[in-house]
This record gives C-alpha cells, sequence and structure tokens, in this order.
C-alpha cells in the first residue's frame, strides 16, 4: 500500500509539474484558476531591482495641483504597509481614484488628472547603517518621477506613456547603432502564431503582442 502510495505522490507530482511547463511554454490557460499560481512557474521571473509607487495628481484650472490619491479619509492598505493605488501597476484604476476623492470633496473645477509612477532602485531601501556598511558611502537615493497617464476630468485618456523601467529599456535600444542596424538587416530564424484567434481579423500585429505572425528567415542565422 505504502508503494502504490508512493508512486501515486510522485506520478501527481511529475504530471503538476509538466503541466505547468506546458501551460507556461505555450502560454495556454496559465490564468485559467487561482490554483495554477502553484503549477506555472513564474515565482522569480518578474522581480525587478526598482521600486514603484503611484501617485494620482490633479490640476486646477488656477495651476494648483491636488493630491487626489489618497483621499482625505485615508487610505485601504490591503497587505502590509502599502495603499491600494500602489498595486495599480498599469494605472487602469488610477482615475477612478480619482474620481471618487473628486465626488466627495469640495475643490476647484480640474483641468487634468495625472498618474506619475515614481522609481528607484531597490538597495535604497536598505537602513543608512546597512547601505553604508554594503556600499561604503551615504546614501544618497536617487528617485525617477514619470508620467504613465493623462487624463481630463470626464475620463478621456489624453495621452499614455509606458513604465519608466520599459522606457528606458527602449531607450537602451534606440540609443545603440548596433543594435538599430541588427534590426533593420537580420530577421528571426522561427517564429509561429500561438493563437490566431486571440487577435481580430484584419487588426495589425503589435510589435509588443507575443501572439504576432513574424517573417521566417535569417541572412545571418541569429
Amino acid at each position: 500500500m505504502k508503494r502504490w502510495l508512493s508512486h501515486f505522490t510522485i506520478v501527481a507530482y511529475l504530471t503538476a509539474l509538466s503541466w505547468g511547463i506546458v501551460a507556461h511554454a505555450l502560454n495556454f490557460g496559465a490564468t485559467a484558476h487561482p490554483g495554477m499560481y502553484f503549477l506555472v512557474w513564474d515565482m522569480f521571473c518578474g522581480w525587478s531591482a526598482y521600486s514603484d509607487r503611484m501617485e494620482v495628481i490633479g490640476e486646477g484650472e488656477s495651476g494648483r495641483y491636488y493630491q487626489l490619491a489618497p483621499g482625505p479619509w485615508g487610505e485601504f492598505k490591503p497587505y502590509g504597509d502599502l495603499g491600494r493605488r500602489h498595486y495599480d501597476y498599469y494605472g487602469n484604476l488610477a482615475y477612478k481614484f480619482a474620481l471618487n476623492t473628486l465626488k466627495h470633496t469640495e475643490h476647484e473645477p480640474m483641468a487634468r488628472i495625472f498618474v506619475v509612477e515614481k522609481s528607484w532602485a531597490k538597495k535604497f531601501n536598505l537602513p543608512d547603517h546597512l547601505y553604508e556598511q554594503r556600499f561604503g558611502k551615504p546614501k544618497d537615493k536617487q528617485v525617477y518621477y514619470h508620467v504613465r497617464h493623462v487624463f481630463t476630468p470626464e475620463g478621456v485618456m489624453l495621452s499614455t506613456a509606458p513604465s519608466w523601467l520599459t522606457e528606458q529599456f527602449a531607450l537602451t535600444i534606440t540609443d545603440n547603432p548596433r543594435l538599430q542596424a541588427d534590426t533593420q538587416r537580420n530577421r528571426p530564424m522561427f517564429a509561429f502564431e500561438l493563437n490566431t484567434r486571440s487577435r481580430p481579423a484584419g487588426q495589425s500585429a503589435d510589435p509588443y503582442d507575443p501572439y504576432r505572425i513574424m517573417p521566417v528567415g535569417a541572412r545571418s542565422g541569429n
């Protein structure tokens, strides 16, 4: 009985592990159920060397700026000491946070609403004495501010931008003449469409879409 139980445990473990690898590799059902979190290998691949915070700022018609999140009644902190707005990495709910504050407060008419990303290297999260011990110098925290979205008071998006880290990555490509030449000269050797139904017919391929069709062939063999 013990041998059968051990065999069943091994087979179940290997089956779950194999299913997670296949789901992750083919992007098939990776988010179909919360239980997939325990099967798909994604524990560390999304970690960044930078800490991020999201700020929601309103610009009044007088030119004065107001903090619209959190509201004057306080902030909801679902986990630890971080407010809810900081979990909205893409800023999808930022306008709703601002609108909720504007609906329940007295203020001058707003001209624009800004979603600002604040980023800094995680090494600056160390206490001062540990930072000096590790790097041999006093901490001089460098913080980068980056406007992600701009809305009208009615919720119409005026402009949008990728995250600060994504934009820095793009700049490293566009500022490198050799990489620019490679992108014009070379083509990928292998490419395939993972899911042709994920994009409506006639819609142009987004260069950042992992499902897009790419030309096949490579003169230099890259």
